[in-house]
């Protein structure tokens, strides 16, 4: 060094190469050259240094600020590796000094959180390790999913223990979701051959139906209707069809059969629909009674009647519904004119039959008028309702009670007026 012709504290100038000197256990060491002059050579090394304490400066802000700090362990070895050979005149000894520090810092906090890391992976072994034995397939499938959102969001664990914990956890799992497909696999052969047996039947039910002998294919359908039975339950998509074609081929047996002996089927009737029908038959008596006030009180004890019958949409008659519906509207409407020409009209019983018929279907206009007038209001209003919010759908059921009353008036109003035209007027 004593033939340097330019000498700074942490480098020098020496036949026009610039050099570092050693610090801690490294020897001195050729950075660059002279360019122009040896001045701004050295010069120009001592400002690079400024990068590596940035650099030093960004890592130590950036560890502080982050979430996951152990994850920057490995950019700091870099870093360390990179000033070491870095190109640059400076103290370097404070810098790697400070990354030692972090590096201790982040060491025994990687440590620690590895503890704890394997502390929770522990637990959850606790929690898998039964439910991997379990045989409730769906549920237990669901939690150990989630067990495993668990696994991986928590960090690794010592890497001397990684390979134990980790191939313990994925034992656990491979082991539960093979016996899972293991029996899924049988469960699926099993519906398989059921599937076979339906379709077997079927053909043998279709065969009978050609046979010529009613009594022989009426005995071979009982018995494959009693083997039917017996099979087992296959997904209820498939069942469905499967015995709608079983039926189809074991009717035309029986339609066979029946009419070979002479045999007429009588169709059984649901006795709600019975109840039902003789209530119906009621009410349309009623709406012709001649006492509609008393007529009306029993239309209220039938329809109390009628909302105790509890039948499930698929098997209701919709005619009949309509019919019950129908009568119960008239009577009441009936009976409301009936009150209206009362309080208006004292001495109405005294009118002749043919200016009693006028004087209904000139009240009855009049309701009818006042009627559509309100419902047009309504309808105004309900431009914007939702169906599908409650409030909302008990306004616009009110609307639809309101035509439906006015319906029934201009029916009665067509009934009036034919009558009376019936009569000569």
């Amino acid at each position: 060094m004593e033939t340097a012709s330019l000498v700074d504290e942490y480098g020098y100038v020496k036949d026009g190469k610039v050099f570092l000197k050693g610090y801690l256990d490294y020897p001195d060491r050729q950075i660059g050259e002279v360019k122009r002059t040896e001045q701004e050579a050295l010069d120009y090394f001592k400002n690079r240094f400024i990068i590596a304490q940035n650099k030093v400066n960004q890592l130590e802000q950036e560890i502080e600020e982050a979430q996951n700090k152990g994850s920057y362990l490995t950019k700091l070895v870099q870093l360390r590796k990179k000033l070491i050979g870095f190109d640059a005149i400076g103290d370097f000894v404070p810098l790697l000094e400070r990354l030692d520090a972090q590096e201790t810092y982040l060491t025994e906090l990687i440590r620690t959180n590895q503890l704890k890391n394997l502390e929770i992976k522990r637990a959850l072994l606790g929690e898998t390790e039964p439910l991997a034995a379990s045989d409730d397939w769906k549920d237990t499938a669901d939690k150990l999913q989630d067990i495993k959102q668990k696994w991986i969001k928590t960090g690794p664990v010592d890497k001397e223990l990684d390979a134990e914990v980790e191939g313990r956890f994925q034992e656990l799992l491979d082991n539960f979701f093979q016996r899972r497909r293991e029996f899924f696999n049988e469960q699926n052969k099993i519906i398989q051959e059921r599937l076979d047996q339906y379709d077997h039947l079927i053909r043998l039910a279709f065969r009978a139906n050609r046979n010529p002998d009613v009594d022989a294919a009426y005995r071979e359908v009982r018995q494959l209707q009693n083997a039917w039975k017996l099979i087992g339950e296959v997904p209820i998509k498939k069942s469905g069809k499967l015995y709608k074609q079983f039926k189809k081929a074991t009717t035309l047996v029986y339609t066979r059969y029946n009419d070979a002996k002479g045999i007429v089927i009588q169709k059984r009737v649901d006795p709600r629909i019975e109840a039902q029908t003789r209530m119906v038959e009621e009410a349309e008596r009623l709406a012709k009674s001649s006492d509609i006030f008393a007529a009306a009180e029993r239309a209220k004890v039938l329809l109390n009647s009628w909302k105790e019958i509890k039948i499930p949409p698929k098997n209701q008659d919709r005619q009949l519904n309509e019919r019950f519906r129908s009568a119960c509207d008239k009577i009441f409407e009936l009976s409301y004119l009936g009150r209206v020409l009362s309080r208006k009209y004292p001495a109405f019983s005294l009118k002749s039959v043919a200016e009693q018929l006028r004087t209904k279907i000139r009240e009855m206009e009049y309701l009818v008028r006042r009627e559509k007038s309100d419902l047009q209001f309504a309808l105004q209003d309900a431009e914007h309702l939702d169906p599908n919010k409650l409030e909302d759908k008990q306004i616009l059921n009110k609307i639809n009670t309101q035509k439906r009353k006015i319906a029934m008036k201009e029916t009665i109003l067509i009934e009036f007026q034919k009558e009376l035209t019936d009569m000569g007027y």
